[in-house]
Formats: structure tokens, C-alpha cells, sequence
């Protein structure tokens, strides 16, 4: 892909799984084990039910008294994917801009990125309310005119957003949720589910493991 000095890179990357090396959601449900999150998750991932719906679900199931032990335990259990350091420092440096996009809940998400140098502008994630009997999450971020999916955090909405023709957008994701807005992307940098979707899809994309290999990536844009 060419990329003349006019054009301007935004990158569109996740958190869950690809900021961090596993996904803190499925992480907590799995360690408090509410009954009934493992079949939410299953119809989630089948698609039977949308990803806003089953997430409000599942952290539903969780009495908001819990609130500091799971704050605790999500930020402990969370494991920074090699690299993400010099990967932010490599687009400061470049003037790329980086906006996490994250189904992730901001009890979790900023706590863990407040030791990196992102602006908290440029973190999109979903909120929590712990005023009721069980945890409640809004939804700041919801889908736009052109989204019906019920995306819950709808990172197509937040691609359109910052886009214009002088854009190149880049996704860098793992998951289902990431899916709809690789679609729209110049180049997604994938790695697990969302690697075989670009595969099976025939979109443009290249594998990760570490932040090490997409600032070799991105070297081929900005070199």
C-alpha cells in the first residue's frame, strides 16, 4: 500500500486480547463464575444474541458490592502483550494517531492503560454503574445511523467518525468485535479469530504476535 506524506494513518486497536494478552471480560467471568455467563458467551459468539446485549448480561450477574474485589482482581490478573510501550512511542514519533477501541469496561480499561502515555480522549470504552444491585454497564460509544448490529462500544461508528479520503484507517484487533470495522479498514493487523476472518473474508491484513512485529509493520508505511 502507498501512503503519500498527505494522507494521515489512524489506528483503530483493541484492548482486550490484544492490548493485553487475554480477554479481561471473559477473564473475570471465568474466575467469579456467575451462573449462566458460559451460555451468554456461547450465544454471543454464535451471534445469536448482539455483543451490548450479552455483556450486559453477564456483568448483570455480579453484585455490585463485589466492585473493589473485581476491580482488584482484573487489574492484577492483566498482562501487557510485549512491545505496547514502543509501539505507542513509534506512532508519537511518526505522527500516526492511536485510539483504543475497546469493548472493555472503564473500571478495568483506564486503570491498566494509566501507566501508558494515551490520552484519555483517545480511550474509547464502556462505562460502569455499581449504584444498583448488580453491576450495570452504559453504553457511551453505541452505533450510529449506519450500524444496526448492536454493537454496545461500536467501533465501525468510531472508524467513521475519525475518517475522511485522506485517511488510512488501520485496525489491529484478535476478535469477533473487531470484525465489522476491519471491514472497513485499509489494513488490518490481526492475530487468533480475527486472523482467520481476514483469511476467510480476503481482507487486507497482516499477523502479529507482539507490538514488536506491528512497528515492523507499520515501518513499511512510514519509512
Amino acid at each position: 500500500m502507498f501512503v503519500s506524506h498527505l494522507q494521515k494513518i489512524i489506528i483503530f486497536c483493541d484492548f482486550d486480547g490484544t492490548i493485553t494478552d487475554s480477554d479481561n471480560i471473559i477473564n473475570i467471568m471465568r474466575y467469579y463464575h456467575p451462573p449462566g455467563w458460559e451460555t451468554i458467551k456461547d450465544d454471543i459468539l454464535a451471534g445469536r444474541i448482539s455483543i451490548r446485549n450479552g455483556v450486559g448480561r453477564m456483568f448483570g450477574l455480579l453484585p455490585a458490592s463485589w466492585r473493589e474485589e473485581i476491580t482488584h482482581y482484573a487489574i492484577k490478573q492483566a498482562t501487557i502483550r510485549p512491545g505496547f510501550d514502543k509501539f505507542i512511542q513509534y506512532c508519537q514519533e511518526h505522527n500516526i494517531r492511536l485510539l483504543i477501541t475497546s469493548g472493555g469496561i472503564d473500571f478495568f480499561v483506564y486503570p491498566i492503560l494509566s501507566s501508558f502515555s494515551v490520552p484519555r480522549q483517545d480511550i474509547y470504552c464502556n462505562s460502569s454503574d455499581f449504584s444498583s444491585e448488580h453491576i450495570q454497564i452504559h453504553w457511551p460509544y453505541s452505533c450510529d445511523a449506519q450500524c444496526s448490529m448492536d454493537c454496545g462500544m461500536c467501533k465501525p461508528s468510531i472508524l467513521r467518525s475519525h475518517s475522511n479520503i485522506d485517511t488510512i484507517k488501520i485496525v489491529i484487533g484478535d476478535s469477533i468485535t473487531d470484525l465489522a470495522a476491519a471491514k472497513m479498514a485499509d489494513l488490518v493487523i490481526a492475530r487468533d479469530f480475527l486472523l482467520q476472518k481476514c483469511q476467510e473474508h480476503s481482507l487486507p491484513y497482516k499477523e502479529f504476535v507482539t507490538f514488536y512485529d506491528v512497528i515492523e509493520i507499520l515501518k513499511e508505511f512510514t519509512n
